[in-house]
C-alpha cells in the first residue's frame, strides 16, 4: 500500500491519532523541506561570502590599587605620596571611556582620513594598505563625511571625481594641490618607484572624518570589563571592520591612558618644583648682593678679630633670623593656600605642606581630603557631561572641605604670627647686645649674618627642590599592560559561518514544518472524517479517491483502478439505502460547483451499469449543461426541449459504449430553467423512466447557488451530497444540517470526493470545472469558482487561479 492510500484510509478513520496524520502529511511534503533547505543555505552562502566581516580585538591591563611612589623615608616625599591614594576601578573605567582621552588617541593615530577600495559588492577600508595618502590644508575648509573618488592611472597621474552636487572630474598629478570652496588637499603616492600595474584603473575613495563624531563612535564601542570582582584586571575589547586599525587604536589607547595617569601623578611634584623655584628666584638676588658686599668689605679692611662672646651672640642671631625666614616661608605657603581656596577655578592638586617644613597633621589630612575630592570631580567630568547630578554633590563636598581648610589656615597663621613676634623680640635683644662692639665689627657681623642667612635658605630650598625632583622621578605608572592587542589574536565575530549554517539547517527544517502545521491549523476545509462527524449527524455513504487518470470516465476506462473500486463500495452501500423495491432514483448534488458532483454522478451511473443494471444518467443542470461533453454526445435535444414540447419522450435517451448505460442530456440552456423544471411533464418523465430503468442517477445544479435541487427532491429516493476533501468548507455542513432540519431535502447522505494527499495544500485536481460564482449563503463562506450561471461575473484572472491552487482564501 503506497503512502497516498495510507493517508486516504487515515483521514477517514476517526480512531487514528493526529500525530500519525501529521507524519504522513510532512512526509508527503518532503519537497517543501528540500526547497526550504536550498533557499536557507543559498541565503547563508551569500551572507557568509559578501557580508563585511566584523572582528573583535582585545587587550588587558592591570590597575594597581596601591601607591607606587618611592619608599624613601624623606618627609617631603612622604608628603607628596600621601595624596596619591589607591585607584577606584570604576573611575578608571570611566576615564578609559572619556571623550578627552579618546580624542587624544584619535588625533595621535591620524584617523582623520579613511581610505576605501571600491569592489563589485563590498567597499572595504584600506587602513595602511592604500597606495596613496592625502595631506589636508588645515588652514582652509574641507567638507567632512563626503566621498572623494580616486582612480589611479599611473605613477604620475590620477583621476579625481567628486560626484553628485559637485560634478567634479579632473586628471591630477601627485602632489598637486586641489583647492575649491569645499575641499583643499593634495594626494601623494606612497612609493612612486614601486607602482604596480594592478593599481592602475582601481577605484578608491577617501572620506574626511569628523573628529568629534569619530571619537564618540570609538568611545561608545569600546568595551571595558573587570575580569573579577576581587581583582583589578581590566579586559578591553573593541569591534571593527579592519583588524589592523582596531589593534592600533587599542594599543594607542592603553599608551595614552598610562601616560596621562603618570602625568597626573607628576602634577604635584611639578607644582612643588615650580613653587620652590619661585622662592629660589627671590632669594638668589639677595644672596648675590650680600656676597658682593661681604667680599668688598673684607678686601677693604684687614681681618678683624671678634671675641668668643660676640661670636656666640652672632651665631644665636643667625639662628633666630633663619627661624624668622622659615616662618616667613610658612606664611607664604599659608597665603598660597588662602589664594588657592579663594580662587573659583582652582582644580589642581595642592602642594604638600612638608615642602615648607610644615608637619601639622590636621592640615595635611585636610589637603589630602580636598585633593581626593578634586580628583574625583575631574574623573566624573571626563566620564560624563557637566549636567551630571553627582557633580553638584561633589561641589558641595569640596566647598565644605575648603571651609574646613580655611579655618585651619587662620589658626596656623595666628600661631605663626605669635612665633614670629617672639623671634623678632629675641633678635632685637641680641642686636642691642651687639651694639657695644666697635662699628666696623658690627658692620662685619651684620654682613656676615645676612650672607649666612641667605646661604642657608638657598641651600635649604635647593635640597627641597632636589627632593621634589627625586619624588617625581620615583613615580611609576599605576597601570601596566598585561596583554597588548595583537593581530594574531584577532577573532572574527560576524558573520559566524558555522552558526549561520546551523541556523540555516534549523530554519530549513523547521520553517516548512511550521508552515504545514499552521496552514493545517487555520485550514477550515474538510480534511478528514472527524471534521464531518463533529459538524453533522448525516451519514457518510462512502469516499471516492483522487483521480490520477487523464479521463473523467475512470470507471469505464480503468475498471480495475482503486478509484473504480471506491465507486463499487458506494454502489454496495446504496443497496442498504434503496431497500424498497420501488427505490431507484438517486440525486447527486453539492453545495457549490467544483466539488465533483457531475464526476461522481457519471461514474456512479457507470459502475451500476457494469453490474448489469439498466441505468439512466439524467443531466438536470439546465444552467450549465455538461454531461454531453463528458460522453461526447449531442445536446440539441434534451430535457429542456422535451419540457417545452419540442422533443418526444422516445428521443431523450442516448446510448453509450456500455449497453446498460443511457444518458439524458440537459438540452440547450433555457432562459427560465427554474420555471421550466416545474413543468408537469417532468413528473411524466420520472414516472415513465422508473418503469423503464433499474436505476436513475440525476446530476443537479449546486444546491447553495440555485434551488433546482430542492425542487427535484420530490422525485428522489435518496440524495447524495458531495463534499470534496480539502476543498469544501466546513461551514457547508451547517448548510446541510439546515436543509435536513427544515426537511427541504430528505434522505441525505454524504459522499466524500477526491480523497488525496498530493493536493493537501494545493495542487491540480484530476478534473476541473468552469464555474465561477460569488455567492454568499450566510455561513461565513464566499464562493468564487467561475461562473456561467450569472453572466455579469468575470472569469478568474491568473493571480486568482494561482491563489486558488495554493488554497488561499
Amino acid at each position: 500500500m503506497d503512502i497516498e492510500e495510507q493517508y486516504q484510509n487515515l483521514i477517514l478513520d476517526s480512531d487514528r491519532i493526529d500525530i500519525k496524520k501529521y507524519i504522513f502529511l510532512i512526509l508527503s511534503k518532503w519537497y517543501l523541506i528540500v526547497i526550504s533547505l536550498f533557499i536557507a543555505f543559498s541565503v547563508v552562502y551569500f551572507i557568509n561570502r559578501y557580508t563585511e566581516p566584523i572582528y573583535r580585538v582585545s587587550s588587558s591591563i592591570i590597575v594597581s590599587d596601591a601607591d607606587n611612589t618611592s619608599s624613601r623615608g624623606d618627609d617631603l616625599i612622604k608628603g607628596l605620596s600621601v595624596i596619591q591614594k589607591g585607584k577606584n576601578i570604576q573611575n578608571e573605567i570611566a576615564i578609559l571611556h572619556s571623550f578627552d582621552l579618546n580624542r587624544t588617541v584619535i588625533q595621535e593615530l591620524d584617523f582623520r582620513i579613511s581610505y576605501f577600495i571600491i569592489g563589485r559588492i563590498r567597499t572595504p577600508e584600506q587602513y595602511g594598505n592604500c597606495p596613496f595618502y592625502v595631506v589636508l590644508d588645515t588652514t582652509k575648509a574641507n567638507m567632512e563625511n563626503y566621498p572623494i573618488n580616486i582612480t589611479l592611472i599611473d605613477n604620475k597621474t590620477y583621476k579625481l571625481e567628486i560626484n553628485d552636487r559637485f560634478s567634479i572630474s579632473e586628471i591630477m598629478k601627485y602632489g598637486e594641490e586641489f583647492s575649491n570652496d569645499n575641499f583643499n588637499f593634495s594626494i601623494y603616492l606612497k612609493e612612486p618607484g614601486k607602482f604596480q600595474e594592478n593599481f592602475a584603473s582601481k577605484k578608491y575613495f577617501f572620506r574626511i572624518n569628523n573628529i568629534t563624531s569619530l571619537t564618540n563612535q570609538y568611545r561608545y564601542k569600546l568595551s571595558t570589563v573587570l575580569s573579577s570582582e576581587e581583582g583589578t584586571i581590566l579586559n578591553l575589547s573593541i569591534k571593527g571592520y579592519v583588524p589592523k586599525k582596531e589593534v592600533a587604536y587599542l594599543n594607542k589607547l592603553t599608551e595614552v591612558y598610562i601616560r596621562s595617569g603618570l602625568e597626573e601623578k607628576n602634577k604635584i611634584a611639578d607644582n612643588t618644583v615650580k613653587f620652590i623655584d619661585n622662592q629660589i628666584a627671590q632669594i638668589i638676588d639677595s644672596l648675590q648682593r650680600t656676597e658682593n658686599v661681604l667680599s668688598k668689605f673684607k678686601n677693604t679692611h684687614n681681618f678683624i678679630d671678634i671675641n668668643k662672646e660676640s661670636e656666640a651672640n652672632f651665631t644665636k642671631l643667625e639662628k633666630l633670623e633663619a627661624n624668622q625666614t622659615l616662618l616667613n616661608l610658612k606664611l607664604k605657603y599659608y597665603n598660597y593656600l588662602e589664594n588657592y581656596i579663594n580662587s573659583k577655578n582652582a582644580e589642581e592638586d595642592i602642594i604638600a605642606p612638608s615642602v615648607m617644613g610644615i608637619d601639622d597633621v590636621m592640615l595635611r589630612n585636610l589637603i589630602v581630603k580636598l585633593n581626593e575630592l578634586i580628583n574625583k570631580k575631574n574623573q566624573i567630568i571626563h566620564a560624563s557631561s557637566e549636567n551630571n547630578p553627582q557633580l553638584t554633590l561633589i561641589n558641595l563636598e569640596i566647598e565644605d572641605a575648603k571651609n574646613e581648610l580655611k579655618e585651619n589656615i587662620k589658626s596656623l597663621i595666628a600661631a605663626n604670627q605669635i612665633s614670629s613676634v617672639d623671634v623678632i623680640r629675641q633678635i632685637d635683644t641680641l642686636n642691642r647686645e651687639l651694639k657695644d662692639l666697635p662699628a666696623i665689627k658690627q658692620k662685619l657681623l651684620n654682613i656676615q649674618r645676612k650672607f649666612n642667612l641667605n646661604d642657608n635658605i638657598y641651600t635649604y630650598l635647593l635640597e627641597k627642590r632636589a627632593e621634589a625632583g627625586i619624588a617625581k622621578a620615583s613615580n611609576i605608572p599605576s597601570v601596566r599592560v598585561l596583554d597588548k592587542a595583537r593581530l594574531e589574536n584577532v577573532g572574527m565575530i560576524s558573520p559566524n559561518r558555522s552558526k549561520n549554517k546551523t541556523v540555516a539547517l534549523l530554519i530549513g527544517l523547521i520553517a516548512p514544518l511550521l508552515l504545514i502545521l499552521i496552514i493545517d491549523f487555520f485550514n477550515d476545509r474538510i480534511l478528514e472524517k472527524k471534521d464531518i462527524e463533529r459538524n453533522t449527524k448525516l451519514p457518510i455513504i462512502g469516499a471516492v479517491g483522487h483521480n490520477t487518470k487523464q479521463t473523467e470516465h475512470v470507471v469505464l476506462e480503468s475498471p480495475k483502478s482503486s478509484i473504480t473500486e471506491s465507486f463499487r463500495t458506494v454502489r454496495t452501500n446504496l443497496k442498504y439505502l434503496l431497500v424498497d423495491k420501488g427505490s431507484k432514483v438517486i440525486t447527486i448534488t453539492s453545495t457549490i460547483s467544483g466539488e465533483g458532483k457531475t464526476f461522481c454522478a457519471s461514474n456512479l451511473a457507470s459502475v451500476i451499469a457494469l453490474s448489469g443494471k439498466k441505468t439512466l444518467l439524467v443531466g438536470l443542470d439546465l444552467r450549465k449543461p455538461r454531461i454531453h461533453k463528458q460522453f461526447n454526445v449531442g445536446n440539441k435535444e434534451g430535457l429542456s426541449t422535451y419540457l417545452i414540447g419540442k422533443t418526444p419522450f422516445e428521443n431523450l435517451f442516448q446510448p453509450t459504449e456500455n449497453e446498460n448505460l443511457f444518458i439524458t442530456t440537459s438540452g440547450p440552456a433555457p432562459p427560465n430553467p427554474a420555471e421550466l423544471i416545474e413543468n408537469e411533464k417532468l413528473d411524466v418523465f420520472f414516472n415513465q423512466v422508473r418503469k423503464d430503468f433499474d436505476y436513475i442517477i440525476i446530476d443537479t445544479p449546486p444546491v447553495a447557488l440555485v434551488s433546482d435541487a430542492l425542487y427535484l427532491n420530490q422525485f428522489s429516493d435518496t440524495n447524495l451530497f458531495v463534499v470534496r476533501q480539502n476543498f469544501s468548507n466546513k461551514s457547508v455542513l451547517g448548510f446541510m444540517n439546515e436543509l435536513a432540519e427544515n426537511k427541504k431535502m430528505t434522505n441525505m447522505n454524504i459522499l466524500v470526493n477526491d480523497v488525496k494527499i498530493s493536493s493537501y495544500y494545493g495542487g491540480k485536481y484530476g478534473y476541473g470545472y468552469g464555474y465561477s460564482y460569488y455567492y454568499n449563503y450566510g455561513y461565513g463562506y464566499k464562493y468564487g469558482y467561475g461562473s456561467d450561471y450569472y453572466e455579469d461575473l468575470e472569469a478568474d484572472n491568473l493571480l486568482t487561479k494561482i491563489l486558488k491552487t495554493l488554497r488561499f482564501k
